[in-house]
This record gives structure tokens, sequence and C-alpha cells, in this order.
């Protein structure tokens, strides 16, 4: 997609406790809901009141008396969980209790504690109950199960131990607590792009399955343009880049374990150059090898049944997702004269009909990206009902209603799609992310909006998922709290919550480089801390104008940037956390953030001393040596900039290789080595200009080596 936005300025992060404030529970069926902040999880549940600590030095034991395989697999991983954290499973310690509501212990366990299990909770809703020894998890599903043990993995915290340091393993302690809690969406999921660039390893698509499915996301769908495997087209996906059969259906059946459902989205109408760049497809084309397929060619159809006839046996999920936004080729091209006849909206409408034909049969129901609600919201009437609608937008909006009421006027189930503006950037900004997440997903649950399907985008090839994770975290809370999720309650738990960081630091160094993207963004970087920003060469054009933007701005950038690297090293330092890799993705952000103006600040160094050390050859050999001296040696600005480009591209490829497979990978690393030879290079022609002030007494102007000039030298 390519992503336009809106923003709404927004201050760094906020870091505000407020004092819980219990209720009691009563003969009433309900618990009263209220606002508990003092509890960090993610998501909320809706109900809570707080009990008392259990300490867990003895263990802990996890028990269910159910037969279900499902419960089981629930029980063990719970075990493993509190096990990967220093917790053992010993009957000695509290107790961590199973049941489905229909048992007669559940049964009387709610009972007991005067609750009700509404009709509402029946899918996925849980119940928590303090008990003598522990807790108690009582659901109706073992989907219901599965998330009340969830929320006892956030039960479970660190203690203090009084010095700033964490206490795991005999440290830890079980926050009991009761709670009655179950889901605003029931989709709630996560869109991740397959082929712009890094494909995942299928260790770490399992990875991302626990993760999701640990804060409530019930939904992983990858996004294919090319990347998906096909017998009948072998062509095109790329050796090494793909998914194969195989993977897939090892995916499929772990993700179902973690209550899952993987939702294949194959892009059936546009982006679909990497599919129409081969000969093979180049007539399909709307344009000689472009983005779009041509909706008069028989074979389009043909193809789509093909890929959608193998994704309906190989995914076994209810839903696909055939894409089709941003058909911007459409009447350009093969189509021209029947657009001219019937339009553009039309022939688009037409071809999306003929696309749920020949996919419809497989029994899955469609979702399409809803762009119509941009163009031409009243054509979407002309869909067929049982299509979802997927409405996509990305700026920081204040409401969002205009994109979600056509689908409702129609008569469509309407699911929406926030994202966590990944794309582009070296860090995710999310000033914009998380505003966009909370008002789209609080306007949709408003609206009738049946799910979430929040998005990452690798548009120019460079993403990091485990740079993402705070903007699909505060996704998952949205789209299960009911209502406006609060940021502040968000800003404050993650790095408890994620990394068990009890110091704060960890929400400290997201908030700094909010801090940073928000300087660069109001000051006319549209994109913050972008690729391109990173990769332009400062003393281009492009460069020079963006230098004079970020002058005003570019020592606080760096000062938040570096701040973030201190804070996420302190913490570190001072307790064993978790989610170290995504530990190391926000310390890779903050640190190109940080290079990026040390960049700009260096090469402007660079023209200052040459401006002064041309000036000074022919009466100052000495001062004109020192500057050139500055500009490149062993400590020069030439080498730091080469140093910082090799640096970041030594940790950008560690981090890449932890989540993805070696496919695309030097592609971005070439443009790491044409920086770094850009500044070797530079080095090397003011070491022979040093060379040659020592012969002549003289040194070319500034234009005629490619600095900035300065002052008119």
């Amino acid at each position: 997609m390519i992503h336009i936005q809106h923003r709404t300025p927004r201050g760094a992060a906020r870091f505000l406790f407020a004092a819980i404030v219990p209720f009691v529970v009563s003969s009433a069926p309900l618990l009263r809901a209220q606002p508990i902040p003092a509890l960090k999880l993610i998501p909320m549940p809706r109900e809570a009141q707080t009990g008392r600590l259990l300490q867990l030095d003895r263990g802990i034991l996890i028990r269910t008396g159910s037969r279900d395989a499902e419960d089981r697999f629930t029980a063990e991983d719970l075990r493993a969980s509190l096990k990967d954290r220093g917790i053992p499973s010993r009957a000695a310690g509290p107790v961590v209790e199973l049941l489905r509501a229909n048992t007669p212990a559940g049964r009387a366990l709610l009972a007991s504690a005067h609750i009700t299990f509404d009709p509402a909770m029946h899918d996925e809703g849980y119940v928590i109950l303090p008990r003598r020894r522990g807790l108690a998890v009582i659901a109706a599903t073992s989907t219901g199960l599965f998330y009340g043990a969830q929320t006892v993995k956030e039960l479970v915290i660190d203690g203090d131990q009084g010095d700033g340091h964490q206490g795991n393993g005999k440290g830890a302690y079980l926050q009991t607590a009761t709670i009655r809690d179950w889901p605003a969406l029931p989709h709630r999921g996560l869109d991740d792009d397959l082929s712009r660039g890094p494909v995942p390893t299928l260790e770490f698509q399992e990875r991302q399955v626990r993760t999701l499915a640990a804060y409530k996301l019930n939904i992983y769908s990858p996004y294919f343009e090319h990347t998906l495997a096909y017998s009948a087209s072998p062509l095109v996906a790329p050796p090494g880049g793909s998914m194969s059969p195989q993977d897939v259906a090892e995916l499929v059946r772990y993700a179902a374990k973690y209550h899952v459902t993987v939702v294949p989205e194959q892009e059936a109408f546009g982006h679909l150059h990497h599919v129409l760049k081969y000969e093979q497809f180049s007539s399909l084309g709307e344009t000689p090898h472009g983005q779009v397929l041509s909706p008069v060619q028989p074979g389009s159809l043909a193809l789509i049944k093909q890929w959608f006839d193998q994704i309906s046996k190989q995914f076994p999920s209810p839903w696909v997702h055939i894409g089709a936004d941003e058909t911007n080729e459409l009447g350009r091209g093969q189509t021209r004269d029947l657009v001219a006849q019937r339009g553009l909206d039309q022939v688009y409408v037409d071809f999306l009909t003929q696309i749920h034909g020949v996919v419809q049969p497989t029994g899955k129901r469609i979702l399409f990206w809803g762009d119509l609600a941009w163009h031409n919201p009243d054509m979407i009437a002309a869909l067929p009902k049982d299509m979802i609608g997927v409405p996509w937008v990305y700026g920081a909006l204040p409401n969002f209603d205009k994109y979600i009421q056509p689908f409702n006027r129609a008569g469509m189930e309407v699911w929406v799609a926030p994202g966590v503006n990944n794309w582009r950037r070296v860090y995710p900004d999310n000033n914009v992310a998380l505003v966009n997440i909370q008002h789209f997903v609080r306007d949709g649950q408003r609206l009738g909006a049946r799910g979430m399907l929040n998005t990452v985008w690798n548009d120019d090839g460079e993403g990091i998922f485990d740079e993402d994770w705070y903007g699909v975290l505060f996704g998952a809370a949205a789209a299960w709290q009911p209502g406006e999720s609060s940021l502040q309650q968000f800003e404050t738990s993650y790095g408890t919550v994620f990394h068990g960081d009890l110091s704060g630091k960890i929400d400290q160094a997201q908030a700094q480089i909010m801090a940073a993207q928000k300087l660069l963004a109001d000051n006319g970087f549209r994109f913050g801390a972008s690729n391109a920003l990173f990769w332009e060469d400062p003393w281009s054009p492009e460069g020079q104008q963006d230098f004079a933007k970020l002058l005003p701005i570019v020592k606080d950038v760096r000062l938040d940037a570096e701040s973030a690297i201190t804070l996420i090293a302190e913490a570190r330092a001072a307790a064993p956390l978790r989610e170290q890799n995504a530990l190391d993705a926000l310390a890779l952000g903050a640190r190109r953030i940080d290079f990026i103006g040390m960049k700009f600040q260096f090469a402007d160094e660079i023209a200052h001393a040459y401006a002064d050390a041309y000036t000074q050859a022919a009466t100052s050999h000495s001062r004109a040596f020192s500057d050139l001296a500055e500009i490149s040696n062993a400590n020069g600005r030439c080498q730091d900039l080469r140093d910082g480009y090799t640096l970041t591209r030594e940790l950008f490829a560690q981090a890449w290789l932890r989540d993805n497979r070696p496919y695309w990978l030097q592609n971005v690393l070439a443009q790491y080595d044409m920086a770094i030879q850009l500044w070797i290079a530079r080095s090397r022609q003011f070491d022979t200009l040093r060379a040659q002030l020592a012969k002549t007494h003289t040194l070319p102007k500034a234009e005629e080596i490619g600095v900035p000039v300065i002052n008119g030298d």
C-alpha cells in the first residue's frame, strides 16, 4: 500500500500512576466495571479487583481436571511460560486451577462469588477468582480458558527487592484478583507483510503466533503478492523467500494450538508486479509488466481461481483476503475502452464481483481492502453482501466514521485496519500509530465492526518486525477492550508486561524515541526518522534542503535517541529482561535515529572545516592541516560516518536474521556498502588534498570537490 497519513501532534508518552479504587463483590450479578490503572495488564480486563500477593518462592501448581486436549495444552503452556521465568511447577506453591464453567466446581465457585457468566462471555470470556491458595480460572470454552491463562501469566509479577532490581523465580509473586472479562471485537488480528522484502522464518512466525495469542489476538494474516508457493505456477515464488506447502501446514497446525486462525491474504487484483513481470503472465497485466491484473483477460480469473483453490485446501480458515487495493493502473491499458464506457469504479466493482464468483465456491468468506470508501462509497452497495469490507486509513485522525459507514449502509460486515506506522522508517512512528489505532478501533466498535486487522507494511523492504511490537500490542489491547483504550495506561504498562522491566526505563526509552520522531514530524519530515533520510547524502541538493530543516532540532533529536539507548542499557543491566530481541531492535532504532542526526551534523562540520582550510591554505599551513585532519584522520568525521554505517549495518543484519530468511537482505546491505564506500572515498580524497597542500600550499574550491560552499568560499 501507499500510505498517506494525517498527523495530530502529540507530546511524548506520559508516566502517571493513579491509585486503584477497590470495589466489593456483593450479591449483585455483575462486577462493577471501573478503571483499574494500578494493574499493569495488556489488554486490561473489563472488570477487576485486586487481592493479596502470594509469593512464589516454593513454585506454583497449575491444575486442570479436564480431559479436553486444548485445556491440557493451556495448562502446559502456562507451566512452560512460568518455568521460563524461573518458577517451577511444585505442589508446595500456590495453585492455579483451570475449570470449565459447566463443571460442578466451576458452577460452585461462580455462585459463591455471586458472579454470572453472561452469554456475551461464552465464546472467549473468562472469570478469575481468588482462592485461599491461589486462583481459579473459569470459562465456558477452551478458548476462554486459554485467554484467562494468558491473564494469569501477567498476574505473575516480578518482585522489587527494594534496590531497584527485579526478583525472578523465588522473587516473583502471584497477584490474586477477581476478574470478569471478554472481548469487544470477536475478530482481532494482524496483517503481516511478507512480500516487500523480509520473509520471516517459520520459527519466527511461530514466535509471532505465541506472542499474538498471549495478548489475545486470534488472527494472523500473512500478506502475499508472490511469496506463497503455488504448485501450478512455480515460476513466481522466489527460492528461499517464500512459504512452501510444508511451511503452511506447520504454521496452521501450530497456530491452532494457540487459538489463532491463519487467514491468508493473496493479492488478486493490484500489487501483482512480481507476478506480471514474468513473460509467462505479462499478457494478464493491465499495462505491460505492470501492477494490476486486467479484468478483460479471461486468464486473470483463471489464475485467481487456481490460487484460491490451493489456498482453500491449505488454510482451514473460514476467511480469505483478496486484497484488491490501489488498482491505480486500471483504465490505463487493456481496459481503457471498457472504463470509458462503464466508468472506472463500475469496472472495479464488476471485477471484484467476478473474483467473488470464483472464490465463493471454496466456502470462504472474502475480505477485501475498502478503497471504495474513499473513492465512491455509493458503489459498495453493488458488491455481494457476504463480502467483508476492510477500510484502511493510517493517519492520526480524530474520527474515522466516514470510512466505516459506507459498509454499514450497504449492509456489509466491516473490519477496521489501522497500522503500526513502521513503513519507510528506521523505527515506527508511534505518535501516529497509537492515535490511529485508538480512534479507528474505537469508532469501529461504536459502528458495529466485527473485527480489527492491524497492519505491518515493509514498503521499502527494510522492516524489522521486532521493532513493531509496541503498535501490535496496543492494537491487541484496543481490539479487546471496549471503547477508547487509554494511551497512558498502555504506555505505562508496556515495559513491565512485555519485558518485565520494573524500572520504567523501557517505557521511557519508547517515549524518547516518540519525542525524537515528533520533533522531526513537526519540522517538515513527513515520515519522521525515515529510511530515505538515513540513506540520503547530506551534501546532495536534497540533503542540503533537509539539513536546513534539521538544523534547529538536530541536537535535541540526537539527545532523545541517545537517551533511549542509555535507558535500554540501564534497564538491561539492572535485571534480566524478557523479549531481548525486541530490545535489540528498539536500541537499533534509536541508534539509527541518532546516526541520522550525526551524519548531517558531521557533514556540515566537514564543510566548515574545509572552508577554513581553504582560506588558511596559503598563509597558515598548520591550521589548514589541522582542519583537514578533523575531516579525515584516525578520528576524522569521514571515518566517523563510515563507522556509523558499518556499525548499524552489522546490527541490522543481526536483527534481520533473527526474524527472517536471508532472502532480500543483500538488497539492504548493498545500500550500507554504498554509503560506507562513499565516505571511504571522501576520506581518501581529503587525504590526497592534504598531500597537495603540503606540496603547493593550495586547495581546490569546495564546489570543485563536491563539498557544500560555506560563506561563499
